[in-house]
C-alpha cells in the first residue's frame, strides 16, 4: 500500500514537472517569435491602439521651451527659426505633409486636418512682432484645445532675426483667453487674420518660402510639401502609407501627385470620381493653368484623367522632367533641400525639381491621388515690385544650373 501511494506520487511529480518543462519552453517559443516579429506585431498593435497623444500640460511646456531658447538664425542670418513649438512622434517610415504659411493663412490648418490622417508639420512666418506674438498665442491655444494638433501636428515659427518671439502669459485676459474648444480657436483665427497670398505681406520682409520648406519637412524619410491652401484627396495618406509598406522600390522615385485647382472651394473633391466630374464642367483645372502652364503640363492631365478607375493607389506612368516642371510629389531618401537663396515669388518650387532630376530621380505619375487648390489662380496684374522679384530670381535660377553642373559632375542628365 505504501509502496502504491510513493508511485502515484512519483507519478504526479513526473507529470508536474513535465507541465512546468512545456509551459517554459512556450514561454521560450513566444521569446523567439517576439523577437522575430516583435516590430510587425507592434505597427499592427498601433494601427488598432494608436498610442495616446501628450498631455495639454506636456505640450505647453515644449512651447514654453521651444521660445524660451531664444531661436537660432538661418544661414543668412535674416531670420530667427523656433524649431519645435509643437513637436508630435512620428513614426520614421511614416509619410509626412508639411506645409508653410504666413499667420494669416494658418486658417486652412482645419481643412488639413480633415483630410489628411497623418503627421503633419507646418512652418509658420510672422513678418511682424505682433504677428509673431499672435502666433506663440495661436501655438498655446490650438495646443490646449485641439487633440488632433497635440498628436499629429509639429509647428514651426520663422520671423525676422531682429524680432524674438515671446512665452504667451496664459494670464492675461487676451484675444484667446475665453475660447474652450477647438472649433472656437479657428472661428477665432477667422476673425483676427485675412488669408491672402503668403508673399503679400505688405512689409518689406521678404517670405522665405524655400527656409520654411526645409523646415518643415526636416528629419522626415517621406514628405509630401504643399501649399497651405491645398487640400489632398481623402484616403491619400492611408494609399502612401500601403503602397509604401508593401515596397522598399520607391527610393530614387519622385511620386508625383497630380494638382488642380478649383473655382470655388465651397466643397472640395474627395475623390477622383467627384473630381472628374467638376472638371468636365469647367469648375476644376490642372494648376497654374491660367498662371504658368508649362509648369504643370507634364503631368500630362490628359492622360490623367482618362487612366482606368483602381482601388489601389500606385504610379501609374513615368514622365521624364523638363523645364519648367515643378510638380508636387512624395520621395524619400535623399531628396535635396530646396534652395534658400529664392525667396518670395518665382523659380523656388522649380529650382529644386531640377536639383531632383539632376540629382537621379525619376518622376512617376500617381493614379488615383491628388492635391486641390481652393480657387483658380490667374495671372495677377503687373506690380513693380512683384515683377523685380521675378526677375531676381530667374537671374538666380540661372546662376543655380550651373552650380549643379559643379555639383553633380557626373551626372548625365541637365536642367
Amino acid at each position: 500500500m505504501q509502496m502504491s501511494y510513493a508511485i502515484r506520487c512519483a507519478f504526479y511529480q513526473l507529470l508536474l514537472a513535465a507541465l512546468m518543462l512545456v509551459a517554459m519552453l512556450q514561454l521560450l517559443y513566444l521569446s523567439l517569435l517576439s523577437g522575430l516579429h516583435g516590430q510587425e506585431e507592434q505597427e499592427q498593435y498601433f494601427e488598432f491602439f494608436p498610442p495616446s497623444p501628450r498631455s495639454v500640460d506636456q505640450v505647453k511646456a515644449q512651447l514654453r521651451t521651444a521660445l524660451a531658447s531664444g531661436g537660432v538664425l538661418d544661414s543668412s542670418g535674416d531670420y530667427r527659426v523656433y524649431r519645435g513649438l509643437l513637436k508630435t512622434t512620428m513614426d520614421p517610415n511614416d509619410v509626412i505633409l508639411a506645409t508653410h504659411a504666413s499667420v494669416d493663412n494658418l486658417l486652412h490648418l482645419s481643412g488639413l486636418l480633415e483630410r489628411w490622417e497623418g503627421p503633419l508639420s507646418v512652418s509658420v512666418f510672422a513678418a511682424t512682432k505682433e504677428q509673431a506674438q499672435l502666433a506663440t498665442v495661436l501655438a498655446y491655444a490650438l495646443s490646449s484645445h485641439c487633440p488632433d494638433m497635440r498628436a499629429r501636428v509639429a509647428m514651426h515659427l520663422v520671423c525676422p532675426s531682429r524680432y524674438e518671439a515671446a512665452v504667451p502669459d496664459p494670464r492675461e485676459p487676451g484675444e484667446f483667453a475665453l475660447l474652450r474648444s477647438c472649433q472656437e480657436v479657428f472661428d477665432k483665427l477667422a476673425r483676427v487674420t485675412r488669408p491672402g497670398i503668403n508673399y503679400a505681406l505688405g512689409t518689406n520682409v521678404s517670405y522665405p518660402n524655400n527656409l520654411l520648406r526645409n523646415l518643415a519637412r526636416e528629419g522626415a524619410n517621406y514628405a509630401l510639401v504643399i501649399d497651405m491652401d491645398m487640400v489632398p484627396s481623402e484616403g491619400l495618406w492611408r494609399g502612401l502609407r500601403e503602397m509604401l509598406d508593401q515596397s522598399n522600390q520607391w527610393g530614387g522615385t519622385a511620386l508625383v501627385v497630380p494638382a488642380f485647382e478649383i473655382r470655388r472651394a465651397r466643397r472640395m473633391p474627395m475623390n477622383k470620381a467627384e473630381l472628374l466630374q467638376l472638371y468636365q464642367v469647367g469648375e476644376v483645372r490642372p494648376f497654374y493653368y491660367g498662371l504658368c502652364t508649362p509648369c504643370h503640363a507634364p503631368t500630362n492631365y490628359s492622360r490623367w484623367v482618362n487612366l482606368p478607375e483602381e482601388s489601389l493607389l500606385r504610379p501609374s506612368y513615368i514622365v521624364p522632367w523638363q523645364d519648367p516642371w515643378e510638380p508636387f510629389y512624395v520621395a524619400g531618401g535623399k531628396v535635396p533641400a530646396f534652395d534658400e537663396r529664392f525667396r518670395q515669388y518665382g523659380f523656388n518650387r522649380i529650382s529644386q525639381a531640377c536639383e531632383l532630376h539632376v540629382a537621379g530621380f525619376d518622376f512617376e505619375v500617381l493614379n488615383e491621388g491628388f492635391l486641390i487648390h481652393k480657387g483658380f489662380k490667374d495671372a495677377l496684374k503687373f506690380h513693380p515690385q512683384k515683377e523685380a522679384e521675378n526677375q531676381h530670381n530667374k537671374i538666380l535660377y540661372r546662376q543655380f544650373k550651373q552650380e549643379l553642373k559643379a555639383k553633380y559632375p557626373n551626372s548625365p542628365r541637365r536642367c
